[in-house]
C-alpha cells in the first residue's frame, strides 16, 4: 500500500521577472515500510521534494497523497498538523535545544499531542531505549558526542510513532565510523517496520536504501533498486 503517492508534482519559485521550475513533474510511490534514498547534485531539487513530502511546503500543481489524504491543498495549520502527527524529522544540524536535556529534547513533538506528563516522559524514555541511549537520558548536547546527539534527533523523530522517518543528510556532520553507526541504527528502525526516506548526496548513504531516486534538474533521471546483496538494477525515467 502506498504511504506516499506523487503525481506530477511541479514547484516554481519567482525569481524577480524569472520563473525557476525547482520540480518538474515529480510522479513517485513509495510504500508503507519502504527505505527509499533520494540522491542529486546541489540544485537538482531534492531539498525542495524533501520539503514538500514532509509538508513543509505546498507544491505550486499536482497531488500529494500521505497515507491517502490529499496534502497538496492543505492549509500551513493542517500541514502542521499532519508534520506533527505523520512525519518524524532528522536534520543534519541535529536541531536540539541545548539547554534542555536529551529526555527534554525528545518529549518536544509529545507537548503539542496533548499527552500527560507522566506520558510523555514514558514515550521518551522508550524512543531513547531504542536509540541505546537509556544512560544519557539527563544529559544535555553539550556532554554528547555528535553521534549521541544524531541519535537523540533521531528518538525525537521515533516518539510519536509516526508514519515516515523523513532524515536530510543525517550523516553530514558525522565522522565516517559515526556515520556508519547511524546508518546501521536507521537499518535497524527500518527492520522493525518503520518507513524511511534519505536525503543525501553520498552515494555510501543511499547504499542501505532498497530504492534511489537519483534526481537532475528538477526530474527523476533513474530509479535504482538494490536487492538484499548489494546488487543494483536501474531504471531510466524519460
Amino acid at each position: 500500500m502506498a504511504l506516499i503517492d506523487t503525481k506530477d508534482l511541479w514547484k516554481t519559485f519567482e525569481m524577480g521577472a524569472v520563473q525557476v521550475h525547482a520540480l518538474q513533474g515529480i510522479t513517485l510511490a513509495i510504500n508503507k515500510g519502504d527505505y527509499v534514498a533520494i540522491m542529486g547534485p546541489s540544485g537538482s531539487g531534492k531539498s525542495t521534494l524533501m520539503n514538500l513530502i514532509g509538508c513543509l511546503d505546498t507544491p505550486t500543481s499536482g497531488e500529494y497523497f500521505l497515507n491517502d489524504k490529499l496534502v497538496s491543498t492543505l492549509t500551513d495549520d493542517e500541514l502542521a498538523y499532519i508534520r506533527n502527527k505523520e512525519i518524524g524529522f532528522v536534520f543534519q544540524t541535529f536541531n536540539l535545544l541545548p539547554r534542555a536535556t536529551a529526555l527534554h529534547n525528545v518529549e518536544l513533538p509529545l507537548v503539542y499531542s496533548g499527552k500527560s506528563r507522566t506520558v510523555r516522559e514514558a514515550m521518551a524514555k522508550k524512543a531513547l531505549e531504542q536509540v541505546d541511549l537509556a544512560d544519557r537520558m539527563t544529559h544535555r548536547p553539550n556532554e554528547l558526542s555528535g553521534g549521541q546527539r544524531q541519535r537523540v534527533a533521531i528518538a525525537r523523530a521515533l516518539v510519536n510513532e509516526p508514519s515516515l522517518i523523513l532524515a536530510d543528510e543525517p550523516t553530514g556532520n558525522l565522522d565516517s565510523k559515526t556515520s556508519l553507526e547511524i546508518m546501521d541504527l536507521l537499518a535497524r528502525l527500518h527492520q522493525d517496520g518503520n518507513t524511511i526516506i534519505v536525503v543525501t548526496h553520498d552515494h555510501e548513504v543511499a547504499q542501505f536504501a532498497n530504492r534511489v531516486y537519483h534526481i537532475r534538474d528538477g526530474m527523476i533521471e533513474r530509479e535504482e533498486f538494490i536487492d538484499k546483496t548489494g546488487q543494483t538494477t536501474s531504471e531510466t525515467r524519460q
